[in-house]
């Protein structure tokens, strides 16, 4: 299941009402009886565990720097599962006002810019605590939408040739079929995004995690929003990892799912079925295929993890970042000296002004020469004129410090 809007289809009636029930959702969470169970939760600890781990071996300031990268590899991928492809070059460029000339292409930068937006405020804690909320998922498809170009504000339905407006924070009034799901009528939605809420808050911490990916599959089996549901039920699934676990905005599972997308699709029609027998659960809905969808989402999480754990592994990414500099010295681009400041501010996190004459047995004018060539390079910033440096990691630059985040072609 996706929102691709050439999967979309629209009846011509608008607020029409099938009369669905709540438990045509049901199962919301795995049974403690399921004998996928305990994999499960296996997998939803191991996660936790190395998550945390990660974040632990980190320094805040570099937690921090890294999470701003992740943000734009978290944007690009997600969009790149809709079929928007705006590279986090291109998406950087946008956040410093620099937008191409080509309209198509500005519009991505946008949308791109948009959504950075939305998970930025997912970071400072916007969603806390309500994610599966109506609310909280009402704000999230508000915030993206509302930053939006018009023009990718439409949704064209080819069997009519009929355009129509999506609405930012407002639930779709139409009916439609994505794929062979024909979603719940409009009249309905209110109701199923009740019980997703209902069943989703006020779990423990395992339950927590597992709706990362089931609450994911139901949010998209409802399918509540004209258009943006995909990237809407990804940050959803984001902020409850966040919330869970305390991420640290270092990993994202939008990278993996757009890794092996035609499994994450497959896996979410699949969840769509009917359940088989007695055998599979008592909803609805399948459980069976709702367990192997968690299975896969939670795989996909921690080989995400492991991936992120092996790109900062301090001495891997300390040897990157020196080979950098030292070839940026060597063509005269970056003052001697150089690849220090970056050697303490990797191992401490941050570095006061004042100390870096000090530490170079240099004049403060020559200090102040080598922190100016390094910011200019962008790979060091600052909060303000008497704030300690920090390390930055440009979208310019992925491809030597921190290789296969995302591709180097543009």
């Amino acid at each position: 299941m996706s929102d691709n809007k050439a999967d979309i289809e629209a009846d011509i009636k608008a607020d029409f009402d099938r009369g669905e029930t709540v438990s045509m959702i049901e199962p919301m969470l795995i049974s403690g009886s399921s004998r996928y169970r305990g994999g499960l939760a296996d997998l939803a600890v191991e996660l936790a565990s190395k998550s945390t781990g990660l974040r632990k071996s980190l320094p805040e300031p570099i937690v921090t720097a890294l999470s701003d990268l992740v943000r734009s590899m978290n944007c690009y991928y997600s969009n790149l599962i809709e079929g928007h492809d705006t590279h986090p070059i291109d998406i950087e460029k946008a956040l410093n006002e620099d937008y191409n000339a080509d309209p198509e292409k500005r519009d991505l930068q946008l949308e791109a810019r948009a959504h950075i937006a939305v998970q930025k405020w997912i970071d400072e804690g916007g969603l806390k605590n309500r994610a599966v909320s109506t609310a909280g998922i009402l704000e999230t498809h508000y915030r993206f939408c509302s930053l939006m170009p018009d023009d990718l504000l439409w949704v064209e339905y080819p069997e009519t040739g009929e355009r129509v407006r999506v609405v930012p924070g407002e639930l779709r009034t139409r009916d439609v079929k994505v794929g062979r799901h024909v979603a719940v009528s409009p009249a309905v939605i209110p109701d199923f995004m009740a019980r997703i809420e209902s069943a989703y808050s006020k779990i423990g911490t395992v339950d927590s995690i597992l709706s990362s990916a089931t609450a994911h599959h139901r949010l998209l089996w409802v399918h509540p929003f004209l258009d943006g549901n995909g990237r809407v039920a990804r940050l959803m699934s984001y902020a409850i990892l966040f919330d869970a676990i305390d991420t640290g905005g270092l990993w994202s599972i939008a990278r993996g799912l757009a890794r092996n997308e035609k499994e994450y699709k497959s896996r979410l029609a699949a969840c769509d079925l009917p359940r088989r027998n007695d055998l599979d659960g008592r909803g609805n809905l399948s459980e069976e295929e709702l367990a192997g969808f968690t299975m896969f989402f939670l795989k996909t999480c921690i080989d995400q993890v492991e991936f992120m754990e092996t790109l900062v592994e301090p001495a891997r990414l300390r040897g990157r970042i020196r080979a950098w500099a030292e070839e940026e010295i060597k063509t005269g681009i970056l003052p001697p000296k150089s690849t220090q400041v970056l050697d303490v501010i990797l191992y401490k996190g941050e570095l006061e002004r004042g100390e870096v004459a000090e530490l170079l047995g240099v004049t403060s004018r020559h200090a102040r020469r080598i922190t100016s060539a390094l910011a200019n390079s962008g790979v060091l910033v600052s909060t303000g004129a008497r704030a300690p440096f920090r390390l930055a990691f440009p979208a310019t630059l992925a491809s030597q410090w921190t290789p296969g985040l995302f591709p180097d072609k543009i």
